[in-house]
């Protein structure tokens, strides 16, 4: 059996952001740790979904999804 877990990370981190003269200027790396901290602990990550979005379409918050193997009970 498959146990799923999310955990939420904010994509603000650095400053920037959407520029009507020139793309993105955002960069975070909040997810990094996140990913290192639960493949210690013996998750998975499985990927992510937007959690919050701003009406131009900019991601503010993701959900990170972990997996494990759970024993059948």
């Amino acid at each position: 059996m498959l146990e799923y877990e999310f955990e939420e990370v904010a994509c603000d981190e650095g400053g920037g952001g959407w520029s009507p003269f020139g793309g993105f200027g955002l960069e975070t790396a909040a997810h990094q740790e996140v990913i290192r901290r639960r493949a210690a602990e013996g998750w998975r990550f499985a990927g992510f979904v937007p959690k919050r979005q701003r009406a131009g379409g900019f991601i503010e918050t993701i959900d990170l999804v972990f997996l494990r193997e759970t024993p059948e009970t």
